[in-house]
C-alpha cells in the first residue's frame, strides 16, 4: 500500500469519484436523500422554522414531509429569527396553525402588530409569549377569545393596557390560565385579577419614575383593579425589578395578599430588587417560615433587608432547593455556609444554582482583612457538599491568595472550585486569579491607613478609573496555577465571566444596584495580576460560548484573548471591558487579530474609553460573519462612518448596531440615519442607535430601545447563576 496514493474527487454533477494511483475505480454519488430520517430532523431543527416552511419545503418531497414532522413544529419559537419579516412570518404561521402547541414571539419587536391577528387560527396553542410584541387591549381580546386551550401566556402590559376591552370570552380564557408572566411597562395589575388558577406568575417591573416629560409616575392602582386573587393554587412566584421606587411600591401591592395568607403550595420564591435598601416587608419573615415547613422548597431569593439568619434557617431546613440567591446579602454569609455545609438543608447535591454576588462579610471597607474574603478550605467543602452545582456566581466577592492549606490540601480558591465537575457557568472576580503578589505589596494592602489619610484619600470615579499597571509591584513570576486547576477540573464550562470588584459600567442597565454592589474605594490592587497570560489559559476551555472580561488592568497587550480566540471556535458572545490601561488603547493590534477568529461570533459588547472605531476596526469585524449584535461605548471615542457602512453592508446578519461614542450629536444623527435609510428595507429588525454619551438626551433615546435588546447593551450586570425564572427576558 506504500505505493499506492488515494484520492477523493468530486464531478461537475456532484459524484463523488475514488480513484487509485490516478485510476478510476469506482463513482457513486451521495445525496442528502441517503441520509437517515433521523440525522436529517437533527439538521432541521437547526433551521428557523419560516425558512423551513417556506423554502426547505418545497426542495423535494421527503423533506416536505420531514419539515412537517410534529417534532419540529409542535413548539416554535421566533425569537431572534431577525430575517423574518411580516410577509413570511403570516405565511409560516399559515402554514403550522394547526400544528403548533407552543408558540413564541418573545422579542420580535419588528413585527407589525397587524401580523398578531393571524395567530387566532392557531387553535391548538397552549403556551403563547407576545412579549415584546404591539400588542393592544383589542388584539389580545381577540386572541384569548380564540385560543380556548390557552394555559400560559406572556406578554407586555404598556400604559394603553385597559382591561375593561377584554371580551367575556377573553376573560373566561384567563381563568382557565396556570401561567403567566407581565413585563409591566406601566402601574397595573395587568390581567392577575381575572386568573384565578394561577401555578406560576412571573413579573418583571420596568417602570420609570419619571416619563420622558419629566413628568413623575405615582404608583395608584383604580379601584375597580384593586381585586388580586388571592393566589389560592400558586406555586411559584418570580418578580425582577428596575430601580426605581414606583416599582418597589408596585411589587408590595402585588404581594399585599401574601401578608394575610402564605399560599399553601407555594415552593418557588424569588424577588430581585436592585439598590441597596429595598423597603421592608414584614410579611418576608412569615414567608420563610412557611416556605421551611412542607420540605419541598425548589428556588428562593429574598431582598437582604427581607430576611435575616434565623428566618433563613427555618426556610431551609429540611429542604432540597435547586436554585438559591443571595446577591448583596453580607449580613447572611455566616447562615448561608451552616446552612449548605452543615446539614441545614436536606439533601445539598440537588442544588444546581447559587449565587453569591456581594456576599463578603463586610461588603463595603477600606481595609480588607481575611475575615472579609472567601476561603479556600470552606468554598472546597461547599464544592463536595453541593457537588452537581452548574451555576455560580461569585461577583463582587474577594480572595486574596495567601498559599494556606485547604480542606482537601488545596492552596488556591481556584483548585477548591475545580471540584465542581458539573459547572456550566461561573462568574468569578478578577482578584481570585491572582496567584499572589509580593511581601511588600501584601503588608501595605492590609495595613489600616490613618484616619487623617482615610478622609484625604481621593475617590475613585466610577466606571473610569485611571489605572496604572506598570506602577505597581511586579508579580512573583507570571505564575496561573490556580486558574490551570479550575479549567482542568471544569473543562465543560460555557460561560465564564471575569470582573474586577470595582468596575463599573459607564451604561449599566440597572444603574443603582450596580453602583450600590461595587466599593467606593475602586479596583482591587490584587486583580492587577491578572495579565495577558492568564487569558491565554482559557485556550483550554473547547466548549466556551460566553466570555465576560471588565476591569482587568495588567492585561497590557491582550496577546492571550488571541491565543484563546484560536482555540475556543465556538465563541458566541464576547463581552470586553477597561482592558488594560484607560489612558491609551495599547491593545488594539491584538484586538483585531482576535475579531479575525471568532468567525462563530454572534455578539460583541465593547466598552473602553479611547476607542478608535476607524476602518481597520471594522474591517477586523467583518470576519465576523455570523454578528448579529454589536455594541460599541466609549466616551472619548471615535468612528469612521463610511467605515461603519461598509461593515454593516458586508456583515448582512446585523440586526442591532448601538454606538454610544464622543463625537457630536449631528454626526451621530447623520450616521443612524443612513444606516437605517439603507439598511431597514432589507432587514425589518434592524436596530441602529448612535449617540453621544455625554449628551443630555441620553436617557431618553435609552428608554425608547426595546427591552430585549436593552439587556443585550448593558451586559456587565452578571446574570450567571441567576434562578432560571430570573434571567434576562
Amino acid at each position: 500500500m506504500s505505493g499506492v496514493s488515494w484520492e477523493i474527487s468530486e464531478d461537475m454533477d456532484g459524484q463523488v469519484v475514488q480513484t487509485i494511483g490516478g485510476e478510476e475505480r469506482t463513482s457513486y454519488s451521495v445525496g442528502i436523500s441517503d441520509l437517515s430520517d433521523e440525522i436529517l430532523l437533527c439538521i432541521l431543527r437547526h433551521v428557523p422554522v419560516c425558512d423551513l416552511l417556506l423554502n426547505v419545503a418545497n426542495v423535494c418531497q421527503k423533506l416536505r414531509m420531514l419539515c412537517y414532522d410534529k417534532t419540529l413544529l409542535t413548539q416554535v419559537s421566533l425569537s431572534e429569527d431577525y430575517m423574518a419579516d411580516d410577509f413570511m412570518v403570516v405565511h409560516a404561521i399559515e402554514k403550522l396553525a394547526s400544528h403548533v402547541q407552543s408558540l413564541s414571539l418573545n422579542g420580535c419587536y419588528w413585527l407589525s402588530g397587524s401580523v398578531l391577528k393571524y395567530l387566532t387560527c392557531c387553535r391548538a396553542v397552549t403556551h403563547l409569549d407576545v412579549t415584546g410584541c404591539r400588542l393592544t387591549s383589542l388584539r389580545l381580546s381577540r386572541l384569548l377569545s380564540s385560543l380556548t386551550l390557552l394555559q400560559s401566556l406572556a406578554f407586555d402590559v404598556v400604559s394603553t393596557f385597559n382591561a375593561a376591552q377584554l371580551s367575556s370570552e377573553a376573560v373566561d380564557t384567563l381563568s382557565r390560565l396556570s401561567e403567566l408572566r407581565q413585563t409591566l411597562l406601566t402601574p397595573s395589575y395587568g390581567v392577575v385579577p381575572c386568573c384565578a388558577k394561577l401555578r406560576k406568575l412571573m413579573l418583571q417591573f420596568d417602570i420609570s419614575d419619571v416619563t420622558r416629560e419629566g413628568v413623575g409616575v405615582c404608583c395608584q392602582l383604580m379601584v375597580g383593579q384593586s381585586s388580586v386573587p388571592h393566589y389560592q393554587q400558586l406555586e411559584e412566584f418570580t418578580a425582577r425589578l428596575a430601580p426605581g421606587e414606583v416599582n418597589q411600591t408596585l411589587l408590595l401591592l402585588y404581594l399585599a395578599v401574601f401578608s394575610v395568607h402564605v399560599p399553601d403550595r407555594l415552593r418557588v420564591f424569588l424577588v430581585s430588587i436592585p439598590g441597596p435598601n429595598p423597603a421592608h416587608w414584614p410579611a418576608a419573615k412569615p414567608l420563610a417560615q412557611s416556605l421551611g415547613q412542607r420540605g419541598d422548597l425548589e428556588a428562593m431569593q429574598l431582598p437582604r433587608s427581607w430576611l435575616d439568619s434565623f428566618s433563613l434557617k427555618r426556610a431551609l431546613e429540611g429542604n432540597s432547593p435547586k436554585h438559591l440567591s443571595f446577591s448583596r446579602c453580607p449580613a447572611l454569609w455566616p447562615q448561608v455556609f451552616q446552612s449548605l455545609l452543615e446539614g441545614g438543608v436536606k439533601d445539598a447535591t440537588q442544588l444546581t444554582t447559587l449565587n453569591l454576588s456581594g456576599i463578603n462579610h463586610v461588603l463595603y471597607t477600606d481595609c480588607r482583612n481575611v475575615e472579609d474574603q472567601l476561603v479556600a478550605s470552606t468554598m472546597s467543602r461547599l464544592a463536595i457538599g453541593c457537588s452537581n452545582l452548574k451555576h455560580l456566581n461569585l461577583m463582587h466577592t474577594h480572595y486574596h491568595h495567601e498559599k494556606t492549606l485547604g480542606f482537601g490540601g488545596e492552596t488556591h480558591l481556584c483548585a477548591s472550585l475545580a471540584k465542581l465537575k458539573s459547572l456550566r457557568s461561573l462568574t468569578l472576580p478578577a482578584c481570585a486569579l491572582s496567584d499572589g503578589l509580593n511581601t511588600n505589596q501584601n503588608s501595605s494592602n492590609n495595613t489600616s491607613p490613618s484616619s487623617l489619610l482615610l478622609g484625604l484619600k481621593k475617590s475613585a470615579r466610577v466606571g473610569l478609573q485611571n489605572y496604572k499597571p506598570d506602577s505597581e509591584p511586579s508579580l512573583l513570576g507570571d505564575s496561573t496555577s490556580g486558574l490551570t486547576q479550575l479549567l482542568a477540573g471544569c473543562p465543560f464550562l460555557e460561560t465564564l465571566e471575569l470582573i474586577g470588584p470595582g468596575f463599573v459600567s459607564v451604561l449599566p442597565r440597572l444603574e443603582p444596584c450596580t453602583r450600590a454592589s461595587v466599593e467606593p474605594r475602586g479596583m482591587c490592587a490584587w486583580a492587577r495580576g491578572v495579565g495577558d497570560a492568564h487569558l491565554a489559559v482559557l485556550e483550554a476551555l473547547p466548549r466556551l460560548r460566553c466570555l465576560t472580561l471588565a476591569g482587568l488592568p495588567g492585561v497590557l497587550r491582550g496577546t492571550g484573548l488571541v491565543q484563546l480566540a484560536k482555540q475556543c471556535k465556538d465563541l458566541q458572545v464576547l463581552s470586553l471591558a477597561n482592558i488594560g490601561s484607560l489612558k491609551t488603547m495599547n491593545y488594539t493590534p491584538m484586538l483585531l487579530d482576535t475579531l479575525k477568529h471568532c468567525t462563530q461570533l454572534q455578539e460583541l459588547r465593547l466598552e473602553q474609553p479611547y476607542l478608535n472605531a476607524n476602518a481597520s476596526f471594522f474591517e477586523a469585524l467583518s470576519f465576523c460573519t455570523c454578528l448579529q449584535r454589536v455594541c460599541l461605548i466609549s466616551r472619548s471615542g471615535t468612528f469612521d462612518p463610511s467605515a461603519t457602512e461598509t461593515f454593516m453592508e458586508r456583515c448582512y446578519h446585523v440586526m442591532m448596531c448601538h454606538m454610544f461614542m464622543g463625537g457630536t450629536l449631528v454626526a451621530c444623527r447623520t450616521l443612524q440615519k443612513t444606516l437605517m435609510e439603507r439598511f431597514s428595507g432589507e432587514r425589518s429588525a434592524l436596530s441602529v442607535v448612535i449617540y453621544p454619551l455625554q449628551h443630555e438626551d441620553l436617557p431618553s433615546v435609552i428608554r425608547d430601545i426595546p427591552l430585549t435588546l436593552l439587556d443585550r447593551i448593558t451586559l456587565f450586570q452578571s446574570h450567571v447563576a441567576q434562578p432560571p425564572h430570573l434571567s434576562p427576558l
